[in-house]
């Protein structure tokens, strides 16, 4: 059985691909803060294997990757504030999961945060990322780390407006 770690199961996103994988056979490892809170409120009639731990703790994201093939890096800062200081330190974190692991495949749900709307309406893959607004450059950089890492560890990014999915708040 694949596994799949996700971090920020308890989010939109990370939520909506816990439950599919679940659906999909895959043994989902879903670190969180809190593993009671976070199964009480799950609602689910699969669980994951809840996982204590924090994202800004790298033996906690290490410890947690074990035997997995992917991790979804479905993380914000807590109330999505303190980016400067958390956001790139947590995509480090998962980076060295990966490669504990042997390079598990890295999914990041991407953002238009690095692109500037006026100038480019449209992107694709080939866009540049020319961010004018804080959170944008550091996406951008988040996202260079995981293009710098891509030898050792290779990376999905889907980008998607701010909401996606079911339920998205």
């Amino acid at each position: 059985m694949k596994t799949i770690l996700v971090l920020g199961a308890t989010g939109g996103i990370g939520g909506a691909v816990t439950r599919v994988m679940l659906n999909r056979g895959w043994q989902v490892r879903a670190m969180v803060r809190d593993p009671t809170r976070a199964a009480s409120g799950w609602g689910h009639s699969v669980m994951p294997h809840w996982v204590q731990g924090d994202a800004m703790q790298r033996d906690d994201v290490v410890n947690a990757a074990s035997e997995a093939v992917a991790i979804l890096h479905g993380v914000n800062p807590p109330g999505y504030r303190a980016w400067e200081t958390t956001v790139l330190p947590m995509m480090d974190n998962t980076i060295a999961a990966a490669k504990s692991v042997g390079g598990a495949r890295i999914v990041l749900p991407g953002t238009i945060y690095n692109y500037n709307a006026t100038t480019t309406p449209v992107i694709d893959e080939t866009t540049p990322q020319n961010p004018t607004i804080r959170k944008g450059k550091i996406r951008k950089a988040l996202e260079r780390r995981l293009a710098d890492g891509a030898s050792d560890c290779p990376s999905l990014i889907v980008r998607a407006g701010d909401y996606f999915g079911a339920g998205a708040r």
